[in-house]
């Protein structure tokens, strides 16, 4: 498989563009063009993370009683999982090809665990903020005639679920470069 997606990288237009804007950094510039793949990578990441969290939500997850928060966090935790092995997948080929001194299985490990701690965080935050932010993102968008004012509570719930699982995404973006730039990709230089 590694030979596959290094063909498919080394023909990635993406490259030129992160190492123009890396360039511009001096001496900071392969970190800079790190950061910037792994941000990218994190991009498609959030692609697969809300498309499979509205794919749940809108069929066997229906975030609604009975359990309507378990049904948020099992939902999100799915699509969290399918998001993390894409990312740790693209990063060790193309944000960290020169990572592969390590086993796979001991990077999948680590990545992992930095990952799993981002979800302990997300988790907590999503179950006790998706009906606060559902509640606010709902009366804005009924408030701009996008969506009717009595839509029902399944619909303000996941318009909740999102807004909070953007914020997540935003804040544990950081935390993931520095903890796997530092931990689980630390043997490059």
């Amino acid at each position: 498989m590694g030979v596959i997606v290094n063909r498919i990288l080394q023909r990635n237009p993406l490259d030129r563009l992160v190492l123009w804007i890396a360039g511009r950094f001096g001496e900071k510039a392969k970190e800079v063009e790190r950061f910037l793949k792994f941000a990218i990578v994190g991009a498609i990441g959030w692609v697969i993370d809300f498309g499979v969290l509205n794919l749940l939500q809108s069929t066997i997850l229906v975030p609604v009683e009975p359990d309507q928060t378990v049904k948020v966090v099992l939902a999100s935790g799915t699509s969290f999982t399918l998001a993390v092995l894409s990312n740790f997948t693209w990063n060790r080929y193309w944000t960290f090809p020169d990572s592969r001194s390590r086993s796979v299985r001991r990077q999948l490990v680590q990545f992992f665990i930095i990952s799993v701690m981002a979800l302990g965080f997300r988790a907590v935050f999503i179950g006790s903020t998706f009906a606060f932010f559902g509640q606010l993102g709902s009366g804005a968008l009924a408030a701009a005639g996008v969506i009717s004012p009595d839509v029902g509570a399944a619909t303000v719930n996941q318009i909740g679920t999102n807004i909070a699982q953007g914020i997540a995404v935003v804040l544990m973006l950081f935390w993931n470069f520095f903890a796997n730039r530092y931990w689980t990709y630390s043997d490059v230089d």
